[in-house]
């Protein structure tokens, strides 16, 4: 079995809402057509608890 492979996002403020209302979304549609919400809830979960990185004005990741 090869490594696991893993994706990093770096999102502001704004992003992360609109990622965790598309979630939702997509939950309660699945809800509403009487499917598993499993791995959505995984997801869901894993962008609400999301840790917070400080970035400085001017670093590498602001440019």
């Amino acid at each position: 079995m090869g490594k696991e492979e893993k994706r990093v996002l770096t999102l502001d403020k704004y992003e992360h809402g609109v990622v965790i209302n598309a979630l939702n979304e997509m939950r309660n549609d699945l809800i509403g057509e009487d499917r598993p919400t499993d791995i959505v809830d995984e997801i869901l979960l894993k962008t609400i608890d999301a840790p917070v990185k400080k970035v400085r004005f001017g670093s590498r990741e602001e440019r």
